[in-house]
């Protein structure tokens, strides 16, 4: 036995997930050039399509994103006329984040992108659902 087994990269769950979603998140990207989003700004809007307003430190939290990956991304949103930031008025340490007319308006053009995407993805709807359900037991939802 190879005392190094546990060390082969067809050994590790990390990769197939990694590299599953590196190919998943290439499947958006056609879709996503069309309405000039990358695929973490994609995510972020909808966040805020959901709610239409959240503080930043939440948003992140939705996201598994660190301050340091949000902050400019959600001032290229910003540049974009996506979204609006601003210091909550309840407290000044927070900073909200809401939609745009823009913004939401882009929220129709996004609509069937999920489906578009899916359709790309060799699963059975059946599959999809274990899958979705495994991948977020491992995220501890």
């Amino acid at each position: 036995m190879d005392n190094y087994e546990s060390l082969k990269i067809e050994n590790q769950l990390c990769f197939p997930l990694y590299a599953s979603a590196k190919e998943v998140i290439k499947k958006y990207k056609p879709y996503l050039e069309q309405i000039d989003l990358t695929y973490t700004q994609y995510i972020t809007m909808m966040v805020l399509w959901e709610y239409g307003q959240i503080n930043v430190k939440d948003l992140g939290e939705r996201l598994y994103l660190d301050s340091g990956t949000l902050t400019p991304l959600l001032k290229k949103l910003e540049r974009k006329g996506l979204i609006e930031r601003k210091r909550s008025d309840i407290d000044e340490r927070n900073v909200d984040v809401t939609l745009t007319q823009k913004g939401i308006l882009l929220r129709e053009k996004s609509v069937s992108i999920p489906q578009s995407v899916g359709n790309c993805i060799n699963l059975t709807q059946e599959e999809a659902v274990t899958l979705y359900k495994i991948l977020y037991k491992i995220l501890g939802k």
